[in-house]
């Protein structure tokens, strides 16, 4: 503390100018002009000249706008109902998706493989309790969805239908899976 801090008493509703320091003695005179003499450790500083002047010039500008800043709600995406309630899981049967080459499969090994996959991964939705989700077979002659729906068509725990044809066109087939039904 020094000549000119303004301080409060720690015990006391006393509040002053510091006039003298003398060793651990301090002198104030309060507002009426009556001079007080505390030691240092009853005494605590409620501003100075120094922190003030130093405040003003040592500031930094930058920091104190974005302290005064009002900060922005985070704007959430709004998502459509429609597409809220749109399937997550998706599995592509495209037998270029499946295997790296296709040298050596006959079109009834390629059939097996992409139907393998799709009771895979029809199992693995149930199991994980997906509720919905999305074969792409393409259109081509048709022959994978015919065999896509008479696998479907041997749960009793699912209802399978034409995809959104805005998403994927006319070559997919959507399953809607019920949890509670058994199988």
């Amino acid at each position: 503390m020094k000549k000119g801090d303004i301080v409060e008493t720690i015990d006391d509703a006393i509040r002053g100018t510091v006039t003298k320091v003398s060793g651990t003695t301090i002198t104030i005179e309060d507002t009426d002009g009556f001079e007080f003499h505390f030691e240092k450790n009853e005494l605590m500083i409620v501003s100075s000249s120094q922190k003030l002047d130093n405040a003003i010039y040592d500031a930094d500008i930058e920091s104190v706008k974005r302290e005064k800043e009002i900060p922005r709600r985070k704007t959430s995406l709004s998502v459509k109902p429609k597409e809220r309630h749109a399937p997550k899981f998706e599995v592509d049967l495209h037998i270029h998706e499946l295997t790296d080459s296709t040298k050596g499969m006959t079109n009834f090994d390629m059939m097996n493989l992409q139907l393998d996959t799709a009771r895979k991964q029809l199992e693995f939705a149930i199991r994980k309790r997906i509720p919905k989700m999305v074969f792409i077979h393409g259109v081509g002659e048709g022959v994978l969805r015919q065999e896509l729906e008479t696998l479907l068509g041997r749960y009793n725990n699912i209802q399978f239908y034409d995809a959104d044809y805005k998403t994927y066109g006319i070559g997919a087939t959507e399953v809607r899976i019920f949890q509670n039904i058994e199988s």
